[in-house]
């Protein structure tokens, strides 16, 4: 039976703030899907900008697209986790407001995670420019990743990842409350679980690297991979040097840029 017919809804999570500029090439590529059984959950994290008023002009179309708005500032893991819990779907895709997918993105990952009793995937993905150009840059996932692989290589990126919730309850998924890396330790949690990733072997998915985001700053990046370490995931001295050492190795790896 095709997963079409299995009708399982895919919930889409998309935390949003300062948007407006990207969000509704996002909300585009989340229509032209060929997978049409989705919601898509946008948190408004008080965005300043006119972000709420592009989302709404999409839900007032199409009731798939739901505005959910913070009443502060909180934060991308309590967006998330607003959306979590308001989804309905049995797959939970993660998607942010400045990121793409390609067309048949939904379709291939529930196919693939079905057909494979997965339940924690993630696509290969592309880097592209601020302005949404290539940098001739394809991120392979591993085709499985375990926990300890993952501390030093946190090569899962957000804009790829599929959950199955009839596996891996919703309460394994919220994400801890911090401002920094709380994805990594979401899909930390995940693999602690006794879940791995495996690796949809198709580049479906596009990372946009923006200026002057968080993940832009490598000073930041590197006292935060730290902080994980240290106080979220709890590790030694020593396991935190080790894994710094691989985390800093792949992180170099991943921006050598190469030709497509």
């Amino acid at each position: 039976m095709s997963v079409e017919k299995q009708n399982e809804l895919i919930s889409i999570i998309t935390p949003v703030y300062k948007s407006e500029k990207f969000i509704e090439e996002t909300l585009k590529c989340v229509l032209n899907q060929t997978y049409k059984n989705w919601e898509m959950l946008l948190v408004d994290d008080c965005s300043p900008d006119n972000s709420s008023k592009i989302i709404k002009k999409y839900a007032d179309k199409d009731k798939r697209f739901r505005y959910i708005k913070l009443k502060e500032n909180s934060g991308a893991a309590i967006a998330r986790n607003t959306a979590l819990e308001n989804s309905k779907g049995r797959f939970i895709a993660y998607l942010d407001a400045d990121d793409l997918w390609d067309n048949d993105k939904l379709e291939k990952q529930v196919n693939f995670m079905i057909k494979n009793n997965y339940a924690f995937t993630c696509t290969d993905y592309e880097k592209i420019t601020e302005d949404g150009n290539s940098l001739n840059k394809i991120v392979k996932i591993p085709k499985q990743v375990n926990y300890n692989l993952f501390l030093r290589n946190t090569i899962i990126q957000t804009v790829g990842v599929m959950v199955d919730t009839n596996i891996i309850g919703k309460d394994v998924l919220k994400m801890p409350n911090i401002r920094r890396r709380q994805d990594a330790a979401t899909w930390a949690q995940i693999l602690k679980a006794g879940y791995d990733c495996y690796e949809v072997p198709e580049k479906l998915s596009y990372y946009r690297v923006v200026s002057n985001s968080l993940s832009s700053n490598k000073l930041k990046a590197i006292k935060m991979n730290l902080y994980w370490y240290r106080k979220i995931e709890k590790l030694s001295l020593f396991k935190t040097c080790y894994c710094f050492v691989g985390y800093a190795f792949n992180a170099v790896k991943k921006r050598i840029y190469i030709k497509k």
